[in-house]
This record gives C-alpha cells, structure tokens and sequence, in this order.
C-alpha cells in the first residue's frame, strides 16, 4: 500500500501528457499557430496548454522574439527530454504491436540530394530495394525536431544529441563556383569576386563567412548581394550566371565534371563531412545496416 501511494505521488507530479505535446510543438515551430495546425486544435486549445504547464512548473517557458516563440534555456532542455520519450514511447508501441517498419524515412537536404544524392538512386535502389523514401528537406534541422523522420542526413559541425547516433559516411570540401564565363573575368586575387553578386542561401546564411574564414581570405565586399529560400536555389541560380555561390563540392560534383562550373579559388576541406543521424535503438534494425553499408561504399573516404 504504501509503495502505490509513493507511486501515486510521483505520478501527481508529472505534467500532463498534452500539455508536454504541445509545449513540445511550440519548441519546435516557434509558434502556436503552426502547432495547432500540426495537432490538429484551435490556437487557444494550445494556449491553454501551455498556460497549464507553466503553472505546473511555477515559471515562464518562453520568450518572444520578434514573431516567434523562443523556449528559456531550462525550457529547452525540457523540450529536448520530452521529444526523446515520445521518439521512445512511438516506437515502443510500435514493437509492442509488432509494426516495426522496414521502410525508412530519410530526411536529406535539397541540394545535396539532388545533385549527390539522385544521381546514385538507381544504385540506392539496386543495392536496398525500394525501402527508403527520401524526404528534401530545405531547412537542415537535427532528427530530434523530426519525430516523422527515421534519419536525417547532416553536413558541416554536428554533434548528435542523446539517443542519437551518427555515422559519418564522407567528408567533403566547399569553396566559390560560378560559370566559366565569370570565373574568366576574375584574377587569382579573390577581392575579384566583389565584382560580381554573391549569392547566398538562407538556409545556410553563414556559409560564406565560414570560407572567408577557414580559407584565411580576406571578407570581400561584392557589389551586390542577392539571397534564396535554400541552396539548391543559390546554386541553380549560380550555373544560370547570376553570380557566385559558396557551395559544398559533394553538391556540384557533377557540374564540376562537366564543365558548367568552376571553383576558381578551389576548395577548402571540411573534415566533418556528412553523417547519417538515426536514433540509438535503430542502429540494430537490418534496412538502417544496409543503408549504412551502400552510404560507406558511396562516400569519399576520409
């Protein structure tokens, strides 16, 4: 009797379950309005759930930032903790109902996964039969505010979160490309490139500061700048002559080849790579193995 009552205790003071849901979804949208589309409720449902949490936990969850809803540092944690027991819970059930999927769900960005990517699905497919459903992703995020994702690709510095798994599969390099008839306007100086418009990707905003940095060339001031949604768009727009992007080489390998881009300044390596993020208790399922594997075979060796 006892040990049910200290049960009971600690069951009374957990929040409850639809209000971590939908703190949980404010975390990751930034906004109550995209969570209730995502849950299916009128915005004041997730108001009042979000009012129930807080007054649960005697504090404020968020802060605003212009339009957007940014969790505190503690609420964030939170946040995390709660997207990894329902990742947990999801597939828990699923085991239980013996609905494990064979199918994988990978998220991958635009750009890499049109120009790396597509080009090897034929192979993809020949090697892994048709169980993996690629998802374009224009905004790379971590799979831990993906919970309708089973993998995402990720590029550049990532370190994975708890119950996440990494495995990095190739490294890469990037620099500035533009058409041939640009790139022959330019001298072996890079300040050249402020004659032209760089192009710059939203979805990768720092990009080209991460080159200016790591290159040791010094910031050029181009006499125009013109941005995109992604870099799948910054890129296309580079090959049309619109200017100069920074691009990933693993992205523009095939333009490179043939000839409808140039690296004039050439490329700095970035040993971080690419790695495929799944989380820890999938490692062991066969399709994550067999998708591992033909990454490994695909990918530039470090």
């Amino acid at each position: 009797m006892i040990h049910c009552d200290f049960v009971n205790v600690v069951l009374m003071r957990l929040p409850p379950l639809n209000a971590i849901r939908a703190f949980e979804a404010v975390c990751r949208h930034g906004s109550i309005l995209k969570a209730a589309e995502e849950l299916n409720v009128v915005r004041g449902a997730v108001r009042q759930q979000i009012d129930t949490l807080e007054n649960h936990f005697g504090r404020k969850l968020f802060l605003r930032d212009g339009r957007r809803l940014v969790p505190t540092l503690q609420a964030s944690a939170f946040a995390a903790a709660a997207r990894a027991a329902f990742d947990i819970l999801q597939r828990a059930a699923s085991e239980l109902e013996g609905a494990v999927p064979g199918r994988i769900r990978l998220g991958v960005p635009s750009a890499f996964a049109v120009w790396w990517l597509m080009p090897r699905a034929a192979d993809m497919q020949a090697s892994l039969g048709d169980t993996v459903d690629i998802v374009p992703m224009t905004t790379v995020e971590p799979l831990q505010m993906h919970p309708e994702l089973d993998a995402v690709i990720m590029g550049g510095e990532y370190r994975p979160a708890a119950g996440i798994t990494a495995l990095r599969f190739m490294a890469d390099e990037f620099g500035p490309v533009a058409t041939p008839s640009l790139a022959a306007t330019l001298s072996s100086d890079p300040a050249a490139m402020g004659a032209l418009t760089k192009l710059i990707s939203r979805s990768v905003p720092k990009l080209w500061d991460e080159w200016f940095a790591e290159s040791g060339t010094p910031p050029v001031v181009f006499s125009r700048v013109q941005e995109f949604e992604d870099l799948l768009l910054a890129l296309g727009a580079a090959r049309s002559g619109l200017g100069m992007a920074l691009a990933p080489r693993a992205s523009i390998e095939d333009d490179l080849k043939r000839g409808h881009l140039l690296a004039p300044y050439g490329f700095i390596s970035r040993p971080s790579g690419y790695s495929l993020c799944c989380r820890t208790p999938d490692v062991k399922r066969p399709a994550f193995a067999a998708l591992c594997g033909w990454l490994l075979r695909c990918g530039t060796p470090a």
